[in-house]
């Protein structure tokens, strides 16, 4: 501590020196001292170091003042809190001298100080105290009329400080309101347009009665009918005043617009331009408030976006078409010269009209077909726009027209649906692109740059939404036909230029690796012409595949040499190469290692002749380390490797039944398995077999993968094995039998033992069953004559898991042999109702996999029996019912669809609910014939969403979910119907509440939860899949609702709104208010003492998902900016606990956005 202080006070001696390079140099050095963090300073060091750069503010030197107002910012952390206000005292007293440099000095000094006070959401005092002590002095320097200068610079820091600081000032917001409004009368321009922007800060974080009284005084002031200037500012304020204020003008826009409107006449440019801007600003921030006025404001938009009355543009065009030669751009920039009128502010008319119908365009999609009739043609005729900057202005909105009209996300994958009705929109579009291609064409023959950039960007978005609709007008956009390209001439050039960097060693990381790409291309598509110079270059390869900081690039590149159609000759690359690639398997670098296994894979299939033993073994040695169930990706690739080695080099894979297959099996046996590594191994293992590879037959592979089934259901066995082991054997022992047909017929009988022998463990049955299953699916099983009586008797088991694979056997043995199998289920569905619902199961595996063909002839059995069981008491066996149905359905829809339609008049809302269920099913995420069906129907269905029952309400919500969230394009056009339904199910219904008396106690059941829940499941798909056919106003009523409701529903409700703070933000800020109550009672609520574990457990629950609703609303910009969110934000960062849990919360958001931005 001592040595820092000597250092200071040898510095502050400095300071005081005549010489202005020593005085300049001690700031500088203090300078970098205050910016350690760990600087730490004594109270009389502080008072000094405070003292002296106070003084050098009056410094005769100006780089010495500069230097000093920048050490101030440093300094406010680093001394006590006094010493900051003494600062503030000294700087504010300063601004008022008549010394101008001392004043412009201080003020900068001020704003420093400002910009380095922490925030105040930080709860520090020392923030609030500062604030006060400058907003006073600075309430008195406005007052100071004679003093222009002194006005500029307080409304100028007063701006600062309430930008950052706005939410510490709220006991000063009146009195700055009444200082700051007779400013907009002053009589010097800069004055006038520093409190407007002083306003603007003010706005977000005052009192409503506050925001009110400054509208009314506004709207008071324009009533007035004051001289255009001061009309013109008070505009410009309520412009300001809305994109600040957003939502909160809202209650005053009936009031407003009028006299917005009348003031559009007024022969003023300048009104004209803040006019415009102050309808964008209610557009944006008032988007269903201005619903009523949006006629009219696209009226006075289309009037003056033509606004021009110094220009002809008919004898611009009649020029045009009579001199369109090559000295054509000569007369146009005469005739720009001609126009070019310094004092012209049309410009700005027609560019703040098109700003403002561009707002429109991208807040109302709703109204996008009137937008095609009205404003896309009146965009289109002004693409001919004199003036640059509008021109731009007039592309960004038609691009803004056609980004709204490009499809939902949930849209596109049903977009080439069969009798898919066409978006009118898209319609429209359609016939007007002749009209753009013709307007683009004018325009893409433009000097200016910026023209053309638009042209461009303009095309690329219609291209996105109308793919394929420029095809016809290429030759009008690129008339010259392009010669055929012969690239033989620069073959020599290309190749050399390359070759320099490539060789060179000393050049940039990423020069080096475009090089090796580069060249890699080059080889890969012109080998065949590089002749004597093709060798040498692969050697350099070689060489770049040995440098590690080259190395992965050279491995892609090689990839790709090696898949060439040239067969470029790698002989002499490959016995030093694959050692070294083999090497890279061992690295750590996990990119590292895919790219060399995919390279290897390239190089064993395209050169399986030229690799000798030693090379593959070199490979071999490394490939069990990479068989493992931490990272199936490896693994698969790595199998794939195996696969093609078996299939074109088997006697490689002589040794290979101690040091990789065990490996491969525990990858089986592993309950990771799935995709495309378990499809992996299947090739690997039927290769195996058949090229009689690694000396391991069909039996050995069998043994090895059953062999620990058998031991693990003995006492002093190992652990069980997984479920989903069971299924991934199962497919491996089917892959395997697929290829050996002589075998498997005796391994299907032994299997049929091991489920016979009653001394077999649950395991083996299990697994024998399954096996049975998956071989049976691609083999006739007709012969066993005692599989059917077998695989009954097993429905009588004890074991759950049993009967479960007795019934996938019988459907996937089913699937291979329907016309022996299914009449015999059929059958036994029929008469056996103990076994129903298992026998149903198997049905259901036979309706799934089987092709619409070879069931066609069965429907009508299957449909008389599966309705037979639509009313079946358990609810289990009618959701299998609902299933088999859906799916049958979608064998032959044009019949059997309508026949599900009858049955919603049926009296029994049992039945009814298995049909809607049975909708459910026909809707699935790919494109299938029924989907066209289906759009005709849906609606009739989902007028359950009214019926009586709750139960039938509640499947009718769950199959609108399923179609909202799998194919959107189904219900898009029914939501202006189905809503209203849909938020009805969202209220409490008090006639399905009743009390249940539990011994002495009495228990409250709501039996409308379950359709509340399945409700707000739908409202949260919407968000995703139909969020433009929403208003989110409306929405966001029926989620407050949610908020206040059961621990489920507000759990969903708390992620709708985290959801909704990314989707809409400005929605969400217009209904803050309202919102933060249910959260705060959410956040504080406490659990009485002496309640269950799960009591305290739930709460915490129900407090985290809370929290995360509020860390997401604190992302959004403006949110601490409301005096209710402030103080919710402050009372939680009080609060230890509440703050820990907020924290942890923004740490995990954070930390997920890192990962997501990670590419590498």
């Amino acid at each position: 501590m001592s040595n820092i202080s000597y250092h200071i006070s040898n510095l502050l001696e400095k300071m005081t020196s005549t010489d202005k390079d020593f005085r300049f140099m001690a700031t500088n050095d203090l300078m970098m001292e205050l910016q350690k963090d760990s600087i730490k300073l004594d109270e009389d060091s502080e008072k000094k170091v405070v003292n002296m750069l106070l003084k050098l503010l009056e410094d005769k030197n100006g780089e010495v003042q500069n230097l000093a107002v920048k050490c101030l910012g440093p300094l406010v952390s680093k001394v006590k809190e006094y010493q900051v206000e003494t600062m503030v005292d000294t700087l504010c007293s300063n601004m008022m001298s008549d010394k101008e440099q001392l004043r412009d000095i201080s003020s900068m000094g001020l704003k420093t100080v400002i910009a380095e006070l922490p925030s105040c959401s930080a709860g520090q005092s020392l923030t609030a105290n500062v604030c006060k002590k400058i907003t006073s002095q600075l309430i008195g320097a406005m007052g100071k009329q004679e003093d222009v200068s002194v006005q500029l610079e307080a409304l100028d820091i007063l701006s600062d400080m309430l930008g950052r600081l706005s939410g510490t000032l709220i006991s000063f917001h009146a009195s700055i309101l009444t200082s700051l409004l007779p400013q907009l009368t002053s009589p010097r321009m800069a004055v006038r347009k520093r409190a407007i922007m002083a306003l603007g800060h003010l706005v977000p974080s005052c009192s409503t009665a506050l925001f009110t009284q400054l509208t009314e005084h506004l709207l008071a002031e324009l009533g007035r009918g004051q001289q255009t200037s001061t009309t013109r500012t008070y505009i410009q304020c309520l412009a300001t005043v809305s994109r600040q204020g957003g939502h909160r003008v809202g209650e005053h826009l009936e009031k407003i617009i009028p006299m917005v409107v009348k003031f559009c006449s007024v022969e003023d440019d300048e009104l004209r331009e803040y006019c415009f801007q102050a309808f964008e600003a209610f557009v944006r921030g008032c988007p269903k408030e201005m619903s009523p006025h949006i006629p009219t404001v696209i009226k006075l938009c289309l009037r003056y976006i033509t606004y021009d009355p110094n220009y002809n543009y008919d004898v611009d065009e009649d020029r045009d078409e009579s001199m369109d030669t090559e000295d054509g751009g000569d007369v146009d920039q005469e005739s720009d010269d001609e126009y070019s009128d310094d004092d012209d502010m049309s410009w700005k008319v027609r560019r703040s009209s098109v700003k403002c119908l561009e707002a429109v365009i991208s807040t109302r999609r709703d109204l996008l077909v009137e937008l095609y009739g009205s404003v896309a043609p009146a965009l289109l005729a002004r693409f001919k726009e004199r003036e640059e900057n509008v021109k731009t202005d007039i592309f960004v909105a038609f691009v803004a027209l056609l980004k709204q009209t490009r499809p939902s996300q949930g849209l596109i994958t049903t977009a080439a649906e069969p009798g898919a009705k066409e978006d009118p929109a898209i319609t429209l579009l359609k016939k007007q692109v002749p009209t753009v291609v013709k307007a683009l064409h004018k325009q893409l023959k433009e000097k200016s740059m910026k023209s053309r950039q638009g042209c461009f960007s303009l095309l690329t978005e219609l291209a996105n939404v109308l793919p394929g609709a420029l095809g016809e007008h290429i030759p009008a956009l690129i008339p010259d036909k392009l010669p055929a390209f012969d690239v033989k001439p620069y073959v020599k050039d290309v190749f050399s230029g390359t070759l320099k960097r490539l060789k060179a060693a000393d050049i940039d990381q990423e020069v080096k690796e475009r090089a090796i790409s580069c060249m890699g291309h080059i080889v890969c598509h012109l080998g065949d012409q590089l002749g004597g110079d093709l060798q040498p270059t692969l050697q350099i390869f070689l060489e770049r595949l040995k440098n590690e900081i080259t190395r992965l690039t050279a491995v892609k590149t090689l990839t790709l040499i090696a898949t060439s159609p040239l067969r470029i000759d790698l002989r002499p690359l490959l016995t030093e190469g694959i050692p070294i690639l083999g090497s890279f398997l061992r690295k750590n670098q996990r990119a590292l290692k895919l790219s060399t296994l995919t390279a290897l894979n390239v190089i064993v299939m395209n050169y399986s002749d030229s690799l000798k033993p030693p090379m593959i073994e070199a490979v071999l040695n490394e490939l069990p380390a990479l068989i493992e169930e931490s990272d199936m990706h490896i693994s698969q690739v790595a199998v794939m490797l195996l696969t093609c080695l078996a299939k074109v080099c088997p006697s490689s894979l002589s040794k290979i039944g101690n040091t990789v297959l065990p490996g491969v099996f525990h990858l089986v046996h592993s309950p990771l398995l799935q995709g495309g590594a378990l499809s992996a191994i299947l090739e690997f293992f039927k290769a195996l077999v058949v090229t009689k590879a690694g000396n391991t037959g069909y039996n050995d592979l069998l043994k090895a993968l059953t062999g620990p089934f058998h031991s693990s259901g003995k006492a002093a066995g190992p652990t069980p094995m997984h479920r989903q082991s069971y299924y991934s054997v199962a497919r491996c022992v089917a892959a395997l039998s697929s290829v050996c047909p002589k075998e498997a017929s005796g391994m299907v009988t032994s299997f049929i033992q091991e489920v016979k022998n009653p001394k077999s463990s649950e395991s083996v049955r299990i697994l024998s069953f399954l096996c049975l299953g998956e071989v049976g699916r691609t083999m006739n099983l007709g012969g066993q004559k005692e599989l059917k009586t077998v695989i009954l008797e097993a429905f009588s088991s004890p074991n759950e898991e049993v009967k479960s694979a007795a019934s996938c056997a019988l459907g996937n043995i089913c699937v291979g042999n329907l016309e022996e199998y299914l009449p015999f289920m059929l059958k036994e569905i029929g008469s056996q109702p103990k076994r129903r619902y298992l026998l149903l199961h198997s049905l259901k595996e036979v309706i799934s996999a089987c092709s619409a063909e070879s069931l066609l002839a069965h429907v009508e059995d299957i449909w008389a029996l599966l309705f037979k069981n639509r009313e079946c008491a358990e609810e289990g066996t009618r959701n299998v019912v609902a299933e088999c149905l859906g799916k049958l359905t979608m064998v032959n829809p044009a019949q059997l669809l309508p026949r599900l339609k009858q049955q919603l008049s049926s009296g029994s809302p049992v039945a009814r609910s298995t049909v809607v269920t049975a909708v459910k099913f026909t809707i699935v995420d790919q494109p299938v014939p029924i989907d066209s069906l289906l759009k005709g129907c849906i609606g009739d269905f989902l007028t359950t969403l009214q019926d009586k029952d709750p139960n039938v309400r509640r499947v009718a919500l769950v199959m609108f979910n399923s179609a909202a969230h799998n194919k959107p394009s189904l219900i898009r056009g029914l939501l202006a119907s189905v809503l209203p339904s849909l938020y009805n199910e969202t209220q409490i219904r008090k006639d399905l509440i009743r009390e249940v008396e539990m011994g002495p106690f009495k228990h409250t059941v709501d039996d409308g939860l379950d359709v509340r829940k399945a409700a707000f499941e739908c409202m949260y798909t919407l968000l995703d899949s139909c969020l433009d056919f929403l208003d989110i106003s409306e929405f966001l009523e029926h989620v407050e609702e949610g908020l206040k409701d059961h621990y489920d529903i507000r759990m969903l409700t708390f992620i709708m709104l985290a959801r909704l703070c990314s989707l809409c933000p400005n929605a969400v800020v217009q209904r803050l208010d309202r919102l933060i109550e249910p959260l705060r009672a959410t956040c504080t609520t406490k659990v009485k003492a002496g309640s269950v574990k799960q009591e305290f457990e739930k709460q915490e629950e129900l407090r985290r998902s809370a929290m995360r609703a509020v860390a997401a609303l604190l992302s959004i910009s403006e949110v601490e900016k409301s005096p209710d969110m402030a103080d919710f934000a402050n009372q939680i960062r009080t609060n230890a606990e509440m703050a820990s849990i907020l924290e942890s919360i923004q740490g995990d958001a954070r930390s997920s956005a890192a990962e997501s931005m990670d590419t590498s």
